[in-house]
């Protein structure tokens, strides 16, 4: 399933997103619920933004994989940080583990910067969207 990207030329090449992205019909649509950066036993992987980052992507791709999708199937991100100086402090390194887990595919995306997250010492919590071919 190939998405098409909507940019509007007049306002410029977005930065690790995409403003829009329209689906082909007939693709199931995934809804995957927040994901923080803890394992399989529901842990904190340690207390590193990144670190964290890392691993909620992961398991928001671990949802999409056992859908029967990848990362190219993701439509949409909202990304949820409890800090958003330290986000933009650590964004070569945000870059760095987004290229490892999703390569160059830009879904469309929000950051929002929260006063907390549900779970004490979460730092990241990321929700999505993917479009997976029925």
């Amino acid at each position: 399933m190939t998405f098409k990207l909507i940019n509007p030329e007049q306002w410029g090449r977005p930065r690790g997103y995409s403003n829009g992205v329209l689906a082909p019909a007939g693709g199931a649509l995934l809804f995957v619920a927040g994901q923080i950066g803890w394992d399989e036993r529901q842990r904190l992987v340690g207390e590193d933004f990144v670190e964290q980052f890392d691993r909620a992507l992961a398991n928001v791709l671990a949802v999409v994989a056992e859908a029967g999708g990848r990362a190219e199937h993701v439509a949409r991100l909202t990304v949820y940080v409890t800090d958003k100086r330290e986000y933009l402090a650590r964004t070569r390194e945000v870059g760095e583990s987004w290229r490892a887990r999703m390569g160059r595919h830009f879904p469309a995306m929000s950051l929002v910067e929260v006063k907390a997250l549900l779970e004490d010492g979460a730092k990241v919590e990321i929700e999505a969207t993917a479009v997976i071919a029925s």
